[in-house]
């Protein structure tokens, strides 16, 4: 006959024993026959995974005494040892979850003795938590009951602190009046002659201001002026062009009429050509020496425009100038090559002399269109050639001769000539 203090069913046991009850089964779960599907899946997991994930479905399925007859069967056989003296087993909780599942003769007993230690354990601890609990408000009564003495003498502390310092601000509020008093006094001073600065200001500025008035209409007055001169400065000049280009156009027109009456045949050669013939068939006449000006690249530019213009270049003067690291045969072809575009560009007659006076040798050159190349005779410097190419020249005829050369410079200044330094000729050339 059944204990009525012993629960039959898992639901009403206590949780230590339920829990056990469960851990038991799903030990035993694979090797019990018939299992419903939901402990199937279960009995394939792995033994710590059964207990913890199949709780609720083995829970449910132990309410089925036929299961848990089947189950109570594998435990038995596994814990058979522990079954024939469950009184005298250490864990009253074991012992009731295997009398539970079990259920030899007199299985209430170990289960109703587990139901009523864990109901006592429950209590003590019950009663436990309510004495700590009770210790804990007591201490923080108690913890209350000094912060509040704390609050009130802070409370004091800070009432006498505002009273003394209410004290303190009475005085210095009226200390501060009485500063306020002075201070406003030297404002309202300063304010005042702020003022007057201000309009003294003011005024200045409107007298300024008048004087730039004045100064922006007599500014207007002369750039009228000036803009009146530059328009009959410029009428003028037109008028003095057009004369000009009246007269011009009148010579032009006569020298035209007199060549055709004259039947003048076309100028043809050059009064160098004597000295250039005598030069190449290694005769020639010697020249004196002074100083000369020089002309900047864009005045070259300008004067090897000029009509029937002549370029004298003292060969190895201006190659050794300008590419001094070269060898002879270099410095010469690289100074033809540079002449060739400046001469095909300006139509100037070109003429470069190189110094062979102690040599008997001629090399040969490939001289570009419009440029002549000769060499001094032996025992006959290029300076030479180039003054006695110089005196050759008709008065008037722009001449130009290019060398650093000072005692020649100065020769052929005399004789006429313009000298154009090496630079200034390399600089048109392009090449410094």
């Amino acid at each position: 006959m059944s204990d009525p203090a012993a629960p039959s069913d898992l639901g009403d046991l206590p949780e230590p024993v339920r829990a056990r009850v469960v851990a038991l089964s799903a030990e035993v779960l694979p090797d019990v026959a018939a299992l419903p599907p939901s402990l199937r899946r279960v009995a394939a997991f792995t033994p710590s995974r059964r207990a913890r994930l199949g709780a609720t479905a083995l829970t449910a399925a132990l309410a089925d005494q036929r299961l848990r007859e089947r189950v109570a069967v594998q435990v038995a056989a596994r814990r058979s040892s522990a079954l024939a003296d469950l009184a005298g087993l250490d864990d009253p909780v074991e012992a009731a979850a295997l009398a539970w599942l079990v259920r030899p003769d007199g299985w209430q007993e170990p289960v109703a003795a587990a139901v009523d230690l864990t109901a006592a354990r429950a209590a003590q601890q019950e009663a436990e938590q309510e004495s700590r609990w009770r210790r804990r408000a007591e201490a923080a009564e108690q913890a209350l009951r000094e912060q509040r003495a704390l609050h009130r003498q802070q409370v004091e502390d800070y009432k006498a602190e505002v009273a003394g310092l209410r004290r303190r601000l009475a005085e210095a509020r009226r200390g501060e009046q009485a500063v306020d008093d002075a201070v406003l006094d030297g404002l309202r001073g300063e304010l005042d002659e702020q003022t007057r600065a201000r309009r003294a200001a003011e005024d200045a500025l409107a007298a300024e201001r008048s004087g730039v008035r004045r100064l922006q209409a007599q500014v207007e007055r002369l750039e009228a002026t000036g803009r009146t001169e530059r328009r009959a400065a410029r009428s003028e000049r037109d008028e003095v062009s057009l004369r000009a280009r009246l007269l011009l156009d009148s010579v032009i027109d006569a020298a035209a009429g007199l060549r055709r009456e004259l039947a003048l045949p076309p100028v043809s050669g050059s009064p160098a050509d004597r000295v250039e013939a005598e030069v190449a068939a290694e005769r020639g006449p010697r020249a004196p020496g002074g100083v000369a000006d020089t002309v900047s690249p864009a005045v070259l530019e300008q004067l090897l425009a000029l009509p029937h213009g002549r370029l004298l270049v003292d060969g190895y003067n201006v190659s050794k100038g300008v590419w001094g690291g070269s060898s002879l045969e270099a410095q010469r072809i690289r100074l033809l090559a540079a002449l060739a575009p400046l001469v095909a560009r300006t139509g100037a007659e070109t003429t470069v002399v190189f110094d062979a006076a102690d040599s008997e040798h001629r090399p040969p050159v490939s001289p570009p269109r419009g440029v002549k190349v000769l060499f001094s005779p032996p025992g006959v410097i290029a300076d030479d050639v180039l003054r006695d190419l110089v005196a050759a020249e008709p008065a008037g005829r722009t001449v130009l001769v290019v060398t650093d050369d000072r005692s020649l410079r100065a020769d052929v200044t005399r004789s006429g000539a313009r000298v154009v330094g090496v630079h200034a000729l390399a600089g048109l050339l392009g090449r410094v």
